[in-house]
């Protein structure tokens, strides 16, 4: 199969003149074309999840890759138990699997039509010894092609530990932050690795699930494909919260209402 790569320039004049802005819901469904589409989500927000779906529904993807899911968990997919909400949340063992109730996910893969399933989370114990022993070290011989082999700037590893600090609740020791962070940079590696094989084996579109954290544009996933696959075109949608900040580190932006919750950090007390 011969693969044909738009250069990132196209999307940023599909987006236009003024660059990276907030849509609406309804652009959902006409949003510039791209080899690969991230999607941005907060877990347990329904309307993002319902967003996620009315896009996946106008893009059509060959393959749309999850944050939520194992290689494993996906090869059981079938296009039978996407008809089937109760089958497919047991088949993947989704009540153990620590993501919010699978009803809020259900939209997404009742949307996928004949696209093919990937997952790109990795084992929870390679997590853990990227936080201990470094992303490039748990990554494996693809570290440097996504950059992992090489420290980040002093500023964006000081900013990047405080919002880890502030996203666990200031309860942890600030120091065990950069773990935190190379944590994250492995994962947003593997997410890539795996879109870049999904558009290998299937070509595009591609469309990436995903938190708001690994689809930022400044050092989440769309970091990662500039660096090791920098002919892939991307565009990133985030979908965020209101009161949003006027500015976002995504190409578009979508602001929903907050979902109702408990405060989370009621946890850490």
């Amino acid at each position: 199969m011969k693969y044909i790569f738009v250069s990132v320039a196209l999307i940023i004049a599909a987006i236009g003149a003024t660059g990276a802005k907030e849509i609406t819901n309804g652009d959902l469904i006409g949003l510039p074309t791209a080899d690969v589409v991230i999607l941005g989500e907060i877990h347990d927000n329904a309307l993002h999840h319902i967003g996620q779906a009315d896009a996946v529904l106008a893009i059509r993807p060959t393959a749309v890759v999850f944050e939520m899911l194992t290689p494993t968990q996906a090869a059981k997919i079938t296009p039978q138990l996407l008809k089937d909400q109760a089958a497919l949340a047991a088949v993947l063992d989704w009540d153990a699997s620590g993501w919010p109730d699978f009803a809020l996910y259900y939209p997404v893969f009742e949307a996928l039509g004949a696209a093919r399933v990937y997952g790109a989370a990795r084992p929870r114990d390679e997590v853990r010894r990227a936080f201990g022993d470094g992303a490039a070290a748990v990554f494996g011989p693809q570290a440097a092609l996504f950059g992992l082999d090489q420290p980040l700037p002093a500023d964006q590893l000081e900013q990047r530990m405080q919002e880890q600090f502030e996203a666990h609740c200031d309860a942890m020791p600030l120091e065990m932050m950069a773990g935190m962070v190379e944590a994250q940079r492995f994962r947003d590696a593997a997410f890539g690795a795996t879109v870049v094989q999904a558009y290998k084996e299937v070509g595009g579109p591609v469309v990436l699930i995903a938190g708001n954290g690994h689809a930022r544009t400044d050092w989440g996933v769309p970091a990662m494909l500039a660096a090791g696959a920098p002919n892939l075109s991307v565009l990133v949608v985030g979908v965020v919260v209101a009161p949003a900040e006027a500015e976002q580190p995504f190409d578009l932006w979508v602001v929903t209402e907050p979902a109702i919750r408990e405060d989370p950090c009621l946890a850490f007390k």
